[in-house]
């Protein structure tokens, strides 16, 4: 078995690959095409939309000052940021699975960079408004990038190669609240007034997505073999159809509670990157440099947090299997949930930053483990899973943000308080989540009741099979049993 797979490897990728030629290292510092040059393109790029769209918050003081915008125009704004990627990240997602993340990707960073460039136009709190709200559509891009991790890496790999994609790119949140403030110091530092500085400000985030755009274009391949279109006329990639792809990933059940936890760790990122400056601005009465430091923090966590959530659950994996990985994103979510409780109750700016720091690596640690999971939900509709899931994440900030943070019904710190207990009750569903191949978190491959192949080709029909657009989710199939733990496998291949 081991000469079979060694010489299935084509000499042209600079890392060992599974039969799908899918990676089976991580090579953090490589740049070896196309596997680790796709990764740092991914989350390059999706870093960049991280920058635009949340530009504006550390501004807010000075924007709201020139635009004259009440707590409600500023709440509605924050919404706005992550409205548009709700229903953009489920069609990434069918778009990925069709087109390529290549495709699919560039496509939307170039389509949206303007809106950027138009920020600096903004003169009232509906322009505002809406700016930020077809900004926020480049969010979508985290579902191309996930996708385009699991092209290029393999099962025993994935946690990682997703943690650290979305987390490095995460930390663009973290960025724009330091590079906004610098930029606009230096512009009015060249003689501009304030409320010129922080309109030429935008250009820079703008610059950068347009740049990561064009980037994904020329140097961008979808798949270890090629692209998309290519291996479809070529014949070595069938074609599907969208109405059977997107209808066999919106009835998963599983995408489904991974969307909804997802919405109370991602979604709950978005709202802090939306609120934290503000809120220690206001409540501390900090000078605005020093609140856009602060609120760095919350984001700069995701160099390690995101990424080890990732590991974490890849490293379980090996030893407890799927069974392993749910439970890992359960405690660390609930945990998250735990922290911001208590963030919300204490009233030292000190107490205030440490808790606040420890919060958003548990919150950014539970993103990666929630998809360590998601490629493992559905083959055929990865796209629209991890869309769904990613879709989720803008859902839950949207509703936190609508229901806590918008005008004065909540104070934010209570609005923070009752994030928490929002957190811990939608991580619960986790316990729903079962493969009927590896079983769920409360029931392990103690007597295996059905196959990794019987779970991915229950996705096709007869007339999928006879095209062989089932192919893939045979190797895939293979490729996975290491979800089933270390105890099950090594009984399997015993049995053998």
């Amino acid at each position: 078995m081991e000469v079979q797979t060694m010489e299935s490897q084509p000499l042209k990728f600079a890392l060992p690959v599974d039969s799908e030629h899918k990676a089976t290292e991580f090579r953090l510092f490589s740049m070896a095409a196309p596997h680790m040059r796709s990764f740092h393109l991914s989350w390059i790029s999706f870093f960049c939309c991280f920058v635009s769209t949340f530009a504006a918050p550390p501004l807010l003081p000075i924007i709201r000052d020139n635009l004259n915008l009440t707590a409600t125009d500023i709440g509605n704004a924050g919404i706005a940021s992550v409205t548009g990627a709700v229903f953009a990240r489920i069609a990434m997602g069918t778009a990925c699975d069709l087109f390529g993340p290549r495709m699919a990707s560039a496509s939307l960073i170039l389509l949206t960079a303007p809106a950027v460039y138009l920020t600096s136009i903004a003169s009232s709190p509906v322009s505002f408004l809406l700016v930020r709200f077809f900004t926020g559509f480049s969010l979508a891009t985290f579902v191309p990038t996930q996708f385009w991790m699991s092209s290029m890496f393999s099962a025993p790999v994935i946690g990682t190669a997703y943690g650290v994609a979305g987390g490095w790119g995460n930390l663009g949140d973290c960025a724009t609240q330091l590079i906004m403030p610098l930029v606009f110091a230096t512009i009015c530092y060249m003689g501009a007034v304030k409320f010129t500085a922080w309109r030429i400000s935008f250009f820079i985030p703008a610059l950068l997505q347009t740049l990561s755009g064009f980037a994904i274009l020329i140097f961008g391949q979808d798949l270890p073999d090629g692209y998309f279109s290519g291996l479809q006329k070529s014949g070595n990639k069938q074609k599907d159809k969208f109405s059977k792809v997107f209808y066999n990933g919106i009835k998963n059940y599983k995408g489904w509670i991974l969307a909804l936890t997802y919405g109370y760790c991602f979604g709950v990122e978005l709202t802090i990157d939306n609120i934290i400056a503000e809120y220690f601005y206001d409540r501390f009465n900090l000078k605005l440099n020093t609140a856009g430091m602060i609120a760095a923090s919350f984001g700069l966590a995701n160099v390690i947090s995101r990424p080890v959530g990732g590991i974490v659950s890849d490293l379980i994996s090996k030893r407890f299997g799927m069974r392993g990985r749910l439970w890992a994103l359960w405690v660390v979510q609930t945990l998250g949930g735990v922290f911001c409780v208590i963030l919300g109750q204490v009233g030292s700016l000190t107490v205030s930053i440490v808790v606040m720091f420890v919060f958003s690596v548990f919150v950014q640690t539970a993103c990666g483990l929630t998809f360590g999971v998601v490629p493992f939900v559905s083959r055929r509709s990865l796209g629209v899973v991890s869309g769904m899931t990613g879709g989720g994440g803008n859902v839950g900030a949207v509703l936190t943000q609508l229901i806590f943070f918008k005008g004065t019904k909540y104070t934010k710190e209570r609005g923070i308080t009752l994030m928490g207990l929002m957190i811990i009750c939608c991580s619960l569903p986790i316990m729903f989540i079962y493969f009927p191949q590896w079983r769920g978190m409360f029931c392990g491959p103690s007597e295996m009741v059905a196959t990794e192949e019987d779970y991915y080709l229950s996705e096709w029909n007869s007339d999928g099979k006879e095209k062989g657009l089932h192919q893939a989710s045979l190797k895939f199939a293979d490729n996975s049993r290491s979800e089933r733990g270390i105890t099950k496998l090594n009984s399997a291949t015993n049995a053998t």
